[in-house]
């Protein structure tokens, strides 16, 4: 009778903290102040895969799945990609349950990504070799209340993000039969901010990100027209910074570190058509969600959901 008493109680305990032991980075604040805490924490988290898509997108060299085909081969892309961002309420003062939406948005995120052909591959394309790098431009200060960290290497008023990695190709594109390769890409983010505490926000978070992607694409050349399709999946870590007011005593409280792990699935379909030497081509896909158990909930943003996300690039191969 007293073991079972003793389980419900801690069944019931551990039902009725569950801050403590979703937001542990949390726990040395009391009411308002640990929530506010918690939503910071929490909104690393929820827009750590976020940032992730953004900086990644679907096809690595969008629109096309097929290697170059050796040394003398090159290709250079400039694109966009673009997902919803449903930013939370900086004036969030803990005293509801959940934290109103702040601005809502399409977020665009500029690249430049290039290929370089190194092994031709067997005739069939196995084996075939690509290098890929890529550069991520960040805006610094054009979207309110984001920032980028002051030690990021900057190119005017844009940080800089840095991507490289390689295409190995399965099966050249013969008669009825696609092109299919798979790449794997590593990616590396500065810290991005949201909120600034010295200038009266209630919190903020600042999170950097290093993705792992990896994708498995096929593509067909269709007279004028590419078609590519193709799944993935990416890990994404980093660390986070969270700064926050108490909001009883107004007081500024230390930094809060946060460490940032997760992954995901994502798949991608793209569409392009010829432009005498350059190529012109839209994606569209889709991260599947993930239940990361946070503690907050936000206003008109599911954090189990996934996203969908789009890109426009045009791409020269020579």
């Amino acid at each position: 009778m007293r073991a079972a008493l003793l389980i419900a109680g801690l069944i019931l305990a551990a039902a009725t903290l569950p801050v403590y032991a979703q937001t542990p980075e949390c726990s040395a604040y009391l009411s308002s102040a640990r929530r506010i805490c918690a939503a910071a924490v929490d909104g690393t988290r929820a827009f750590h895969p976020v940032m992730g898509v953004l900086a990644s997108g679907g096809n690595p060299t969008i629109g096309s799945a097929g290697t170059l085909g050796g040394l003398g081969h090159a290709g250079f892309t400039v694109r966009a990609n673009a997902v919803e961002v449903v930013l939370p309420d900086l004036a969030y003062n803990g005293a509801g349950s959940a934290v109103p939406a702040g601005d809502k948005f399409w977020a665009p995120a500029p690249l430049a990504e290039g290929a370089v052909g190194i092994y031709k591959g067997m005739p069939s394309g196995l084996l075939a070799v690509d290098l890929l790098g890529s550069a991520q431009l960040l805006p610094t200060n054009q979207i309110d209340n984001l920032t980028v960290d002051a030690g990021a290497t900057t190119i005017g008023d844009f940080a800089l993000g840095l991507g490289y990695g390689a295409r190995v190709g399965l099966l050249r594109e013969m008669g009825p039969l696609p092109a299919v390769s798979v790449s794997i890409m590593r990616r590396d983010i500065p810290r991005i901010t949201y909120g600034d505490v010295p200038a009266g926000d209630r919190y903020s978070y600042g999170v950097d990100l290093h993705a792992t992607n990896v994708r498995l694409v096929a593509s067909k050349q269709l007279m004028i027209f590419d078609v590519a399709a193709g799944f993935g999946w990416d890990k994404y870590t980093g660390d986070g910074v969270i700064r926050f007011r108490d909001p009883t005593t107004g007081v500024a409280q230390p930094n809060v570190p946060v460490e940032l792990e997760t992954s995901r699935i994502l798949s991608f379909l793209n569409l392009g058509m010829s432009l005498s030497v350059l190529r012109l081509t839209g994606e569209v896909g889709y991260q599947g969600g993930k239940d990361q158990n946070l503690s907050t909930e936000f206003e008109d943003f599911d954090t189990t959901k996934g996203k969908f996300f789009a890109g426009l690039g045009l791409r020269l191969s020579f």
